[in-house]
């Protein structure tokens, strides 16, 4: 797995008794979208909580950038360059839409207490360039026009985009991005391909857990399913769609 910006080595999560994954292995190279498929339960969301810390693996190792991150604490992997969204949309609410992404952002500033109280120049200046970065990025999610509108006033498509906005602001190398395109119209959802392209065509490594199907197999470079905790298949979308085991499994008629 030498040069892949995530892998996962014989990765276990188990609750009980209960097999979430098992002995799953993979490797995200750089550059590249990187899709988790499967039925309900068969893993997907479990995957993306053990490589952002949220859930800790019962065997295996998660290895990022070359480093073993398997018992770091979700504050410590943020730092190290990996950022997600939820399946759930988690904005906070009542702040606008430019607040929202500016508190993401802190995660990246240098400024501790002390400067900030005392107003120092390089705090100023810092807050300048946040300011400048926050534009930036509602401006490439379509989102700056309504950077004074409160969240949760948002309709729901552009929420997910605000979602992903708040996950870019932490400037990660690895962004994970948990069902983005659940209960968006057709036309949100090719935006949201043609967003998810330009930003792998930028340098960003994308992980993909998506129930919609065509978004998948449209903006993927390769595709893993899992099935009851295992992976069944991994490769490049077309060869992922003919296989026998996953239409079984899974696609069904929709694979054909």
């Amino acid at each position: 797995m030498s040069g892949a910006a995530l892998a996962l080595d014989r990765l276990s999560v188990r609750f009980g008794g209960l097999r979430a994954v098992q002995a799953v292995s993979l490797a995200v190279r750089d550059g590249e979208i990187f899709s988790i498929i499967g039925p309900n339960g068969a893993g997907k969301t479990t995957i993306f909580n053990a490589v952002s810390g949220l859930y800790a693996p019962s065997s295996g190792e998660i290895v990022f950038g070359g480093r073993r991150i398997t018992g770091l604490p979700p504050h410590a992997r943020a730092r190290l360059g990996i950022s997600r969204t939820f399946q759930n949309i988690r904005l906070f609410r009542e702040l606008t839409v430019r607040e929202n992404v500016r508190v993401a952002r802190y995660a990246r500033t240098r400024a501790g207490v002390l400067a900030s109280l005392l107003r120092t120049p390089a705090m100023r200046r810092e807050r300048r360039q946040t300011d400048g970065a926050v534009d930036a990025l509602l401006e490439r999610l379509g989102l700056a026009e309504r950077a004074e509108e409160r969240a949760g006033n948002l309709p729901y498509g552009e929420q997910k985009r605000l979602e992903i906005a708040r996950a870019l602001a932490a400037e990660p190398r690895l962004l994970l991005l948990d069902e983005p395109a659940a209960g968006t119209s057709a036309a949100e959802a090719a935006e949201l391909m043609a967003l998810i392209r330009g930003l792998r065509d930028r340098g960003l490594t994308i992980l993909l857990v998506e129930h919609h199907i065509r978004v998948v197999m449209q903006v993927s470079d390769r595709v893993a399913v899992l099935n009851h905790g295992e992976l069944i298949a991994e490769g490049p979308p077309e060869a992922v769609r003919r296989d026998p085991a996953v239409i079984a499994a899974y696609l069904g008629e929709e694979a054909r």
